[in-house]
Order: structure tokens, then C-alpha cells, then sequence
């Protein structure tokens, strides 16, 4: 179980004042108003689902901000308080499943639920790698008509992006229970890292992932020196990205882009948001709905210019590229307010020779 400090705060009458505003600057300010706002608890949602091993699912979302919580457990059976080793033996009608505690005004369940589809093989109806029987099968639970429809259209999505041969079988069910796992399958992957990896590894967890998705890296997208930065950006883009200042509203590259494509980070090159998220917020400057893949930003909070609200960095390339506000439309709620300063735009034509291919089915 992880807890995440940087998204305990409420934050939707803020946002709601500062509709506009896409100005930044993520310097700290005084210590017991920082105590203050992340002991501070605000919305929180939860999603619910099964992919196998709870130990494989549960270590992608630790460390992601936004998520509060992330516990392994047992979950759509109907005996009480199961132990593992009822589960895993296949005498429960439970599955090994995670459940992760988040806050809708920093990540959506959207991202929450792109994430997953990344961590397993959906397309396998009999149980997940070498982990066999119904124990171990996939599903997705949601708590909500909300979450429903969320689901399902990710779920049609995947299945019209061709990223598999084989069918989607994961179902999307109503959630009705979850209990917590014993603790020592908790944070499994920091208590036992060896028995972990090798777990990973020799199932062929691993190796599926890595056919069929880029897995975030830092090895793949690196943050050049500052003096290289300095010789490549254009005095704006080093401003915004290193400096945390905002590029003026209407007046940008990208605000007005209707073409298809990929945004990437300007300073590391990786992949941050898609023009399919796109939409035209009125803001003045380029918004998404959601960005490519959670795991590839950092959400810190900003306390600049008497307001709090929630930066978005790109984590590889540590840069400032703008923030995150919770008056978006559907499907997340979410409106990501980005400087064109900070990001490069890869046409779709271009992706596959620029390096981007394993991402031509978020954007076509």
C-alpha cells in the first residue's frame, strides 16, 4: 500500500477560480501551509479489477500521483473474508484482484483504466500466463454508471486499435466486494524484489508487455544537459520547460492543430498526449482530456500566484509543461492546459520513421 502526498487536497473550488489561468512556477512556499493541504483529503474514487497475479498489478500504479492508495486483494466472490490460500487453490469463486484509491481531480479513471490494459494479457480467457483456473482470469469491476461507460468504451477502443490478433475476453462487471490481502502480499514487489522479478519474468508477463507496449523508461528518453538545452531550445521553450513560465494564450503553435498526431515531450522526446484527447477548451492554449499514458508525468503541486493547483511535468524530461483542471469534459472531467512551448508535434504520417510506431494506436 502506497500514499501518494502530493494529491491530498481539495481542489475543485480552486479550479473552478482559475479556469483560465495556465501560468506556473513550482517554487515551495511556506512549510505549514504544505502540512496543511496534503493532510487535507478531498473527492477520491476507487477502481476495482483483476489481471492475474495482484502482486503484477498492483506495483505499475505505485508511485503515480494521484493515486492515494493501491492494495492487492480478493474480489466478486461470494464467501467472506477469503485467505490466499482458498483463492489461489481455486476453492472460492474470488479472483486475485487490486483495488486503487484515487483522486478524479488529479488522474481520471480513464488513465486509471489505460494503465491496466497494459499490465496483462486480455485476450486470455482461462486464467493469466501460467497462472491457470478462473482465480486468475481478468475482469474489470466498475462502481458506477459512470465507470460503465468509461469501461466499455476503453475496452472498444482496444479491441478497434488492433494492438492484439486475438479477441478482448476481459469482461466488465458490476462491483459488489473486495478484501484486502493478507499483508505480506502487500508492496510484495518492495518486500521480496528478487522472488518479484523472477516471478515477472519467468511467467512471461514480461515478456508479452514488452511485444505489445513501450514500457516507460528513463533509458529510452533522456533529459539532455542544461547547456545542451540551451543551444537547442529557443529562448521560450527553455523558459517554459526550465524556468516554468507560460507562453501567451492564443498565441502559440499548437493551440489550433486539428491535424493527427503525436505530442511529445521537447526536451526528453517522450510521448505525452495524443490529438485524439484533443479538444478546443477556449483557454487559449492546446488542451487534452487526458494525456497518452499517466506514467510518463509528474503532477506536483503548485502554490504560485496565490492559488493551488496541480503542474504537470514531464517526468523523463523533468519539464514544466503546464497543469491539470478539473472542468474538462467526458470522458475524464479533466482539462490539461499545455504550453505548445513544451511539447513537439509528431504528424501521424511521420511516426513510424520518427521512432513512434508502438503509439499509432492511440492516435488513429
Amino acid at each position: 500500500m502506497s500514499y501518494s502526498t502530493k494529491s491530498l487536497f481539495g481542489l475543485t473550488v480552486i479550479f473552478s477560480i482559475i479556469f483560465f489561468s495556465c501560468n506556473a512556477s513550482n517554487k515551495s512556499g511556506d512549510d505549514s501551509q504544505e502540512k496543511e493541504l496534503v493532510s487535507y483529503q478531498g473527492r477520491t474514487e476507487k477502481a476495482t479489477f483483476a489481471g492475474g497475479c495482484f502482486w503484477c498489478v498492483e506495483a505499475p500504479y505505485e508511485g503515480i500521483d494521484g493515486v492515494l492508495s493501491v492494495v492487492s486483494g480478493y474480489a466478486g466472490g461470494k464467501e467472506k473474508n477469503p485467505t490466499y490460500s482458498q483463492v489461489s487453490s481455486g476453492q472460492t469463486s474470488h479472483k486475485e484482484a487490486v483495488q486503487v484509491t484515487f483522486d478524479p481531480d488529479v488522474i481520471s479513471f480513464s488513465e486509471i483504466i489505460d494503465i491496466y490494459w497494459k499490465l496483462f494479457d486480455p485476450t486470455d480467457a482461462g486464467g493469466s500466463f501460467y497462472d491457470r483456473g478462473s482465480q486468475y482470469e481478468s475482469v474489470l469491476y466498475y462502481h458506477d454508471q459512470s465507470q460503465k461507460k468509461v469501461a466499455e468504451s476503453s475496452k472498444k477502443m482496444l479491441e478497434e486499435s488492433n494492438v492484439f490478433e486475438k479477441p478482448i475476453v476481459t469482461p466488465i462487471v458490476k462491483f459488489t466486494n473486495f478484501y484486502p490481502a493478507e499483508e505480506y502480499h502487500q508492496d510484495y514487489y518492495k518486500k521480496q524484489p528478487k522472488e518479484y522479478k523472477a516471478y515477472r519474468t519467468g511467467s512471461g508477463r514480461d515478456r508479452f508487455i514488452q511485444q505489445h507496449w513501450e514500457v516507460p523508461s528513463s533509458e529510452n528518453y533522456k533529459k539532455p544537459s542544461n547547456n545542451e538545452l540551451k543551444a537547442s531550445l529557443t529562448n521560450l521553450q527553455y523558459q517554459v520547460t526550465m524556468e516554468e513560465a507560460t507562453e501567451r494564450a492564443f498565441d502559440n503553435t499548437y493551440n489550433d492543430n486539428k491535424e493527427k498526431g503525436l505530442y511529445v515531450c521537447i526536451v526528453s522526446g517522450a510521448p505525452l498526449f495524443s490529438s485524439r484527447d484533443k479538444y478546443e477548451s477556449g483557454s487559449g492554449w492546446p488542451s487534452f482530456t487526458k494525456p497518452i499514458d499517466a506514467r510518463y508525468l509528474e503532477k506536483p503541486i503548485d502554490r504560485s500566484m496565490g492559488m493551488v493547483r496541480v503542474e504537470v511535468r514531464s517526468k523523463f524530461g523533468d519539464s514544466h509543461v503546464g497543469h491539470v483542471f478539473n472542468d474538462g469534459p467526458e470522458p475524464t472531467g479533466l482539462r490539461y492546459c499545455m504550453n505548445s512551448a513544451a511539447m513537439k508535434f509528431i504528424p501521424l504520417s511521420d511516426m513510424e520513421a520518427e521512432g513512434y510506431g508502438s503509439f499509432l494506436y492511440a492516435v488513429e
